[in-house]
């Protein structure tokens, strides 16, 4: 079977919502299945270079980190939403708006911002899940 018609065929679902919507994807790029296969591939590339960002911020929180989980979450929601990759832009809408909320906790409130690095972490792990669903998906198209 070749690439077009096994892409055709996708009606992906992962756990909760869709890794991506074949169809509205290619809608995007004007049908132009290899020009979609190239922007999935790059989004493979640019999502694993936010994670490695989140996954250093997160290892040792400062007064910095969660505005760079916030800009690294949002490079992905907005990639990840231009693509139809329902998953990753849920996912990283909601770690973006909880790395939000963190980020106006004062660093000496501890307790607060102990409880809430924590809740970011489990919303990255959500994350995590989106982002090796989506790799899942490329490798059984073949990208």
């Amino acid at each position: 079977m070749n690439n077009k018609v096994a892409s055709e065929k996708i009606a992906v679902k992962m756990s909760d919502g869709d890794v991506i919507d074949w169809q509205e994807a290619m809608d995007q790029c004007g049908d132009d299945e290899e020009f979609l296969r190239e922007l999935l591939s790059d989004l493979r590339g640019e999502i694993d270079a936010q994670l490695v960002k989140i996954e250093d911020a997160l290892k040792t929180v400062n007064d910095q980190s969660f505005l760079l989980i916030m800009r690294a979450s949002h490079v992905i929601k907005g990639a990840s939403s231009n693509l139809m990759c329902g998953q990753l832009r849920e996912t990283s809408t909601n770690l973006e708006q909880g790395a939000a909320g963190a980020n106006q906790i004062e660093t000496a409130n501890t307790s607060a911002l102990e409880a809430e690095t924590v809740k970011v972490k489990d919303i990255f792990e959500k994350l995590k899940t989106a982002v090796d669903n989506y790799h899942k998906f490329l490798d059984s198209v073949g990208i």
